[in-house]
């Protein structure tokens, strides 16, 4: 796990533009930091003469020897990766790369992904990786870039492509070093998509001119023609089989690590699945991590500690900040451009507390979109009557949501219409902060391309909502969240059920196995025996933090000038009276508004430390 950046230019790019994009990934790797530079010609570059350049700052979990430092070259010096991620079960491939003549000299994955492209081309290196990643293969031979992104999205890659030039990295602050000054302004739609979705969808970012890769999609950038391709290289196929010894063997192959391994365990379903099958391949000696919120009645931590006991795991309990006020700041940083999910915060506070014990945790990660464990999709299918008919209602400028809502909900496809089911600001609350200009979209959620045919459902339209997630929510709000918030304390998160293999088998149940009431019963099987009897009856509980009290004490400050300062930082997209009002309103009672009122707090700390370090840059 690391943070990787680089950029292929026609023209001499400063030393110091290097030097800023490696910066920005210092925290997400910790333990090396290392530049390669090459000239118009692919030879090593004096610092005037930089055309290309490869960076990467290192997370060592699997051969941490310098030897598996990168970026790393093929004998020749020909071919060159950098990568972040962690690929698994890929020795009985290295073997057939060994028979093939190839010479490895580390243990790392690094070198296999290396290895592999230049015997099998990307198609057939992709094709065989199990696992997260985003890297960048540069092909002197060829003269040719390959960058990839995982199939599910636990591994982010951001690019800039502006006349012919191209940048890539982990982070949007890693890439806006190389984009002139003249195009670092921010985006008045991606702004809006942030209002109305807490986030901000791929594959736009904060500015105009660096994009996000989607999950399950490939780049490839010809160095002579300066042209670039994307395509998609997965699409997901079911596959016929039990799918228990698929989920062991997930499990069991993101135990291997050089570094000290444990569990982010909840009191919920997924997590606890994982521990369980930890627990029975006799992993007993793997610690488990809860965040507590004592006095909270969404505290979850004594039902985990009681099924850790259960299963015979030691449970390490994490008490969340009440003040976080010193924090604040920090943890906008290293959610890197506006995100507004309010369980970043408690999932940043457990992140750096569990890096004082291990480096790797395994997490429960993708079960919701899995098996339909989300209250919004029944809630959107009792809707479905309506299929293609839309409503002639108007959006209502108001500052209560629910009316709002359910007016531009009747007005929108049915579809499109799920992505109001999880929204930040409704329509009418984005239009009012906006001046009461006309909205461009109502949404900005990506419709996805492999959604089949709904005649087949034993559900109606829940393929559809499934798709949808996979999509949008889970790649670039789940997993953004989840990478951004363990990488910040240079802790790599492992996620098993996102395994594509054991997603594929879970595909080629029937849907009465996959969609149950209460949810996720196909995995009552794969339960430790020890467990309650009514430990799937149990009540959903969300990551949810003491919110209101954030606002009313350590964060109340921050209302004095919110208006001026989010009309400045947006060049007067947002209205200062109604954003002063909307704010005003919550402080006085509409506290239905907190989630919203954080997105605004967000924004305003997110673009300020944006705005600052995009004038400030070389």
């Amino acid at each position: 796990m690391c943070g990787i950046a680089g950029f292929f230019s026609r023209t001499p790019v400063a030393a110091a533009t290097a030097d800023a994009m490696l910066l920005e990934l210092a925290r997400r790797g910790p333990d090396a930091a290392h530049q390669l530079r090459l000239d118009q010609h692919g030879q090593s570059a004096a610092d005037d003469a930089i055309h290309n350049a490869l960076l990467h700052a290192r997370l060592s979990i699997i051969d941490p020897r310098p030897e598996a430092d990168q970026p790393m070259r093929n004998d020749d010096g020909q071919l060159w990766i950098c990568y972040n991620g962690e690929v698994y079960d890929w020795e009985k491939d290295k073997r057939e790369l060994e028979q093939g003549g190839a010479v490895f000299h580390t243990h790392s994955d690094t070198e296999f992904i290396l290895r592999a492209y230049e015997a099998w081309g990307i198609d057939g290196l992709l094709s065989r990786l199990r696992g997260m990643f985003a890297f960048a293969i540069l092909d002197l031979r060829q003269g040719k870039v390959h960058l990839a992104r995982d199939r599910m999205g636990e591994k982010p890659l951001l690019y800039s492509l502006r006349d012919g030039n191209l940048a890539f990295g982990s982070l949007v602050r890693a890439v806006l070093p190389f984009v002139p000054l003249a195009a670092r302004q921010f985006s008045p739609a991606a702004i809006d998509a942030y209002l109305a979705h807490r986030y901000i969808p791929a594959p736009a970012t904060v500015f105009e001119n660096i994009q996000r890769l989607e999950n399950g999609y490939c780049l490839e950038f010809d160095l002579s023609s300066r042209q670039l391709k994307k395509r998609r290289y997965w699409q997901p196929k079911a596959e016929t089989g039990d799918w228990l010894p698929e989920l062991d063997h997930a499990v069991a192959m993101r135990t291997v690590a050089d570094r000290p391994l444990g569990v982010l365990l909840s009191g919920g379903i997924d997590s606890t699945l994982i521990a369980s099958r930890l627990a029975g391949q006799g992993y007993q000696q793997f610690s488990t991590f809860t965040a507590a919120f004592p006095g909270s009645t969404l505290d979850e931590s004594v039902d985990a500690a009681d099924s850790a006991q259960r299963m015979g795991l030691s449970n390490i309990r994490i008490a969340m900040p009440d003040n976080l006020a010193a924090d604040f700041s920090r943890i906008v940083a290293d959610l890197d451009q506006p995100f507004a999910d309010p369980s970043s915060f408690p999932t940043w506070y457990l992140a750096r507390e569990v890096s004082k014990h291990v480096k790797v945790v395994l997490v429960g990660d993708g079960g919701d979109e899995l098996l339909a464990g989300y209250k919004r999709m029944n809630k959107h299918l009792r809707t479905r009557w309506r299929r293609h008919i839309r409503l002639p209602l108007g959006i209502r400028t108001a500052l209560s949501g629910k009316q709002g809502k359910l007016a531009t909900e009747m007005a929108m496809d049915w579809r499109a219409a799920y992505s109001l089911r999880f929204s930040g600001l409704t329509p009418g609350q984005r239009r009012f902060l906006q001046g009461g200009r006309e909205l461009e979209k109502l949404s900005y959620w990506r419709a996805p391309d492999d959604i089949g045919p709904e005649a087949s459902d034993a559900v109606p339209g829940l393929q559809s909502l499934l798709a949808i997630d996979f999509a949008n929510y889970l790649p670039d709000y789940i997993l953004q969240k989840s990478d951004l918030c363990t990488m910040a304390h240079g802790l790599e998160g492992r996620a098993p059920l996102l395994d594509h293999r054991l997603y594929q088998h879970l595909l080629a149940t029937s849907d009465a196995e996959r969609y149950t009431t209460p949810a996720k019963l196909i995995f009552r099987r794969a339960m430790h025996p020890a467990l309650p009897a009514d430990f799937f009856q149990r009540k959903k509980r969300g990551f949810n933090p003491p919110l209101s009290g954030w606002l009313q004490t350590s964060l109340a400050e921050r209302f004095a000038g919110l208006g001026q300062r989010l009309k400045r930082l947006t060049d007067g997209q947002l209205d200062a009276q109604a954003v002063d009002a909307f704010s005003q309103a919550y402080r006085q009672g509409e506290a239905a508004l907190a989630e919203q009122v954080l997105q605004l707090l967000i924004l305003d700390e997110s673009l300020q430390q944006l705005d600052a370090l995009r004038r400030a840059l070389p």
